[in-house]
């Protein structure tokens, strides 16, 4: 008797030890867990490499310190962003896989694209980097020196000639179809993968304009081999001092882009918290060179966060929308 009671105490203290052990092991397993980030994180782009990627380095580059992990960027290009984007809407919201966006994929995509299977509340905000203008560019020695000819040659040949941007309804096709409907006269559009493609096309004679954000034409502009001829945008560069906006010209079109970061709905607010304190930290400790090279590219910076990189999504999806049936474009 004495002999069995002990061994049933024994079970039951080898039983409540194991359970300590357990809830132990749990506890610091959650605790590592909360420490985020432990593992690299993923950033997704739904381009070819060449100008969101090249815009967002700028700032990752910086971030990845603050945070203790590396950013690595994943290309999955193709129907203008929507793929990457379709997969970050599907990622697990643990924090680790980020969409490096523009405006096209998860504002302009929804709102013109049947089949996708996301929207823009599919994605929480995490930071807008810049705001980019773009510009209509044509090869240096092309036969057009402003976009008065550009326009006089193609109301003569509705259709023959040729500009490429990223995507269909993106964020400078938008501002084109604008400009047609304004000024009375027909262009063909060649969509692209990304703006590397699409500036190659016009270097090669192979398109006859380009119409970018500045980031992958900048270094084309200023060491001459595109020439712009016009800006898409409210301001001009002091670099460039004889190109005016669209609005100079007569055209008032003004819809700029921007460059920023995204994730899948669901990411706990912890590691929100944590994102955005990094964010904050990149910017207190960077800001200067970050802004200096933002300009260097013909950025402008603007950094915001969380709640009102929000709010600013909201109003870029509410005029776009407004925009896209102004021009009798239907919408979902």
């Amino acid at each position: 008797m004495r002999k069995q009671g002990y061994s049933k105490w024994m079970s039951i203290l080898m039983i409540t030890s194991f359970m300590l052990v357990m809830g132990w092991a749990t506890s610091e397993g959650w605790a590592a867990e909360a420490k985020y980030p432990t593992r690299p994180i993923q950033v997704v782009i739904g381009f070819s490499p060449g100008s969101t990627d090249m815009a967002l380095r700028i700032f990752t580059e910086r971030l990845q310190e603050v945070l203790g992990q590396p950013i690595q960027f994943d290309y999955k290009p193709g129907a203008g962003g929507a793929i990457g984007a379709s997969f970050v809407a599907k990622a697990k919201p643990d924090g680790y896989t980020w969409l490096g966006c523009s405006m096209s994929p998860i504002i302009t995509s929804p709102l013109t694209k049947e089949g996708l299977d996301y929207t823009l509340d599919d994605f929480v905000p995490i930071f807008r980097a810049a705001v980019q203008p773009s510009a209509l560019a044509v090869k240096a020695d092309a036969r057009w020196k402003t976009l008065k000819e550009f326009i006089e040659e193609a109301k003569k040949s509705p259709g023959k000639l040729t500009y490429t941007t990223v995507a269909v309804f993106g964020t400078e096709h938008i501002p084109m179809e604008m400009l047609q409907k304004l000024g009375g006269f027909k262009l063909t559009h060649v969509p692209t993968t990304g703006s590397g493609p699409a500036v190659s096309a016009v270097l090669g004679g192979h398109a006859d304009m380009t119409v970018q954000n500045m980031v992958p034409l900048s270094p084309h502009l200023l060491s001459g081999g595109l020439r712009a001829l016009a800006l898409i945008g409210s301001g001009r560069y002091k670099e460039f001092p004889d190109v005016y906006t669209l609005s100079d010209l007569g055209y008032p079109v003004s819809y700029s882009g921007w460059f920023g970061m995204v994730g899948p709905k669901g990411i706990p607010e912890e590691v929100l918290k944590t994102i955005y304190n990094a964010c904050d930290k990149v910017m207190e400790v960077h800001g200067k060179s970050i802004e200096d090279q933002q300009r260097k590219m013909l950025s402008v910076p603007a950094y915001i966060k969380g709640e009102e990189f929000g709010k600013e999504l909201k109003s870029y999806y509410d005029i776009t929308k407004k925009i896209l049936e102004d021009l009798k474009t239907p919408t979902k």
